[in-house]
């Protein structure tokens, strides 16, 4: 498990992290094995008011962790929604929206953190 900043003044999270890029679509799934980090999205065309869904695959995230994505840089501010779903042990799914109004083909930024959860 990796370590987390604790000091007063600093931002509270994993202290390691990774980049990873999609390949061949926004739809292609990426594996980065870091409790944090930055997927570049592929630069594909994503029609206005449509959605694409891919999974990260990787070995630090459990069934009870809360994933937390955002787009963080690239692309056009305010442009998309971004969501997380199906966490399970091992993976879990981004869905990107597009609600700029027009199509859009763009290598966006998304930044994510998993922070730990328990069930018991």
């Amino acid at each position: 498990m990796s370590q987390f900043e604790t000091s007063a003044g600093k931002l509270v999270g994993p202290t390691t992290g990774g980049t990873v890029t999609q390949a061949s679509s926004k739809a292609t799934g990426v594996t980065l094995n870091k409790p944090s980090g930055q997927i570049t999205m592929n630069n594909a065309a994503l029609a206005d008011a449509a959605e694409v869904t891919f999974t990260v695959t990787n070995s630090e995230i459990a069934a009870p962790d809360v994933v937390v994505v955002n787009h963080g840089s690239a692309g056009t501010a305010g442009a998309y929604t971004v969501n997380v779903s199906a966490i399970a042990a091992g993976s879990f799914k981004v869905t990107v929206g597009n609600v700029s109004g027009s199509s859009k083909s763009e290598a966006i930024v998304l930044n994510f953190v998993a922070l730990k959860g328990a069930s018991s």
